[in-house]
């Protein structure tokens, strides 16, 4: 029997820089940890400096989804990366906008920082 908050992760490498995952179903409780899993997987076989995350399948992100996508930006962040949340679904974009979380895991890349990461 599968869990009712199924989660899926699937990862691609785009090139030596940049990684893609596209997230399906839900980010809670339940499911939270594997999409952290993958990222925490990821960065220690390919210390990628870039993340996109693909976030047009997920359904729902409740408070400790949002955490986990915290701490996602933080790994992210303490390795010289940046995170990328694509595609993001207007129910996701309105739990940022209401804990103020917005701007933290939205904002764009500074065009110098973006060429130190292509260097």
């Amino acid at each position: 029997m599968s869990s009712p908050h199924q989660l899926t992760c699937t990862l691609a490498i785009v090139d030596a820089h940049t990684a893609r995952i596209v997230v399906s179903g839900e980010i809670v409780f339940d499911s939270g940890d594997r999409l952290l899993g993958v990222v925490a997987d990821l960065l220690a076989d390919h210390p990628v400096r870039r993340l996109r995350l693909d976030c047009g399948e997920v359904t729902f992100c409740d408070s400790y989804g949002l955490g986990t996508l915290l701490a996602v930006h933080r790994r992210l962040d303490a390795v010289g990366g940046v995170l990328h949340l694509e595609n993001r679904p207007a129910a996701l974009d309105r739990l940022l906008r209401r804990t103020n979380t917005y701007n933290h895991l939205t904002r764009s890349v500074e065009p110098e920082r973006e060429h130190q990461l292509d260097s």
